[in-house]
């Protein structure tokens, strides 16, 4: 959920308390709750709206490399995690009626091996496309069908994110975003949107959509199949007044803050005009400058105030020890 939702529950839950207190407060015969206030200040900060959302590490093109011909292999040139360009040699390898042969030709003595070495040359496994190796199926003198992948390979890695419904209209195209990897939780990842889908996913009537990111560098750790955390920037702006966001009030449309006691000994109350809110802090547009003094109220039940521990060195205290 983006922090903007955060921001309207924020301030339904300050609406349902205040209807709280009045009905409370009004009611005959009931004991009336008790309203503090608590004295914050605006301060100035960075402020950022991001949406987060849980995904998996999975090739971008995932292409499985099957020999031509069914054989085995002779020599393996390519291991997992290596880099290589299109049309490299992976690994060598003989037919079957190749590999009857040098088996024959190998128990005559090394000469007629070696003729028949030269004179019927092995087969190259070659990539399709420039990436990584990310599986290797097979090992030297292991025989293989036609129909078997013997290696695996992926053009880059990618981040697909799972984001609700509800959030994808503030998802585009080469978005910043952070990714942190469950398996290296202090790593920060810098990425970027690639792409967003066009196709809707339903699971537990829950409804998402994927959104492929795409690392600016793709850390050496980083394994298909990892669980990761992205963090959404949706926007950000540097160094404003903001003031924690149960202190603005919302009535008619109008949002104000509580000011300290003026001279009549009651709170007074301001307007100002609020922006950007991450569901802590709410951006101040206008009506107070940093360094403003605000109050925030807290409620106070009978019972609440019961409940408070007693200083055992006040009068009236309980004060534990052994006789």
């Amino acid at each position: 959920m983006t922090q903007r939702k955060t921001k309207f529950w924020s301030v339904v839950a300050a609406v349902t308390v205040l209807a709280v207190v009045a009905f409370a407060v009004l009611r005959p015969g009931k004991s009336k709750l008790e309203i503090t206030y608590r004295e914050a200040a605006a301060t100035r900060q960075d402020l950022a709206v991001t949406i987060l959302a849980t995904g998996t590490v999975q090739p971008q093109n995932r292409v499985e490399i099957k020999p031509p011909i069914p054989g085995r292999v002779e020599e393996v040139l390519a291991k997992e995690g290596q880099y290589v360009q299109k049309g490299q040699i992976l690994a060598w390898m003989s037919s079957t009626e190749r590999a009857a042969l040098l088996d024959a030709a190998r128990a005559q003595g090394p000469d007629e091996l070696k003729k028949w070495e030269e004179n019927y040359r092995p087969t190259p496994i070659l990539a399709p496309i420039p990436g990584t190796v990310i599986l290797r199926n097979v090992e030297s003198g292991q025989s293989f069908t036609s129909t078997e992948s013997v290696f695996v390979m992926s053009d880059r890695l990618t981040v697909k994110a799972q984001v609700d419904e509800t959030d994808i209209a503030q998802i585009q195209l080469k978005q910043s975003a952070q990714i942190v990897l469950d398996a290296y939780p202090n790593d920060k990842i810098p990425g970027h949107v690639d792409q967003v889908a066009f196709d809707a996913k339903t699971v537990n009537n829950v409804t998402t959509y994927v959104v492929d990111l795409v690392p600016k560098k793709t850390p050496s750790f980083m394994r298909s199949g990892m669980t990761a955390n992205i963090t959404f920037l949706v926007s950000s702006k540097r160094q404003v007044v903001t003031v924690p966001s149960e202190a603005i009030r919302v009535q008619d449309g109008k949002s104000s803050v509580l000011l300290p006691a003026n001279s009549s000994g009651a709170p007074g109350e301001k307007i100002v005009q609020v922006g950007l809110s991450d569901g802590k802090q709410v951006e101040i547009l206008s009506g107070l400058e940093e360094g403003s003094k605000i109050l925030i109220a807290e409620i106070q039940t009978p019972k609440t105030r019961q409940e408070q521990p007693k200083n055992p060195f006040m009068p009236g205290g309980t004060r534990r020890g052994t006789r």
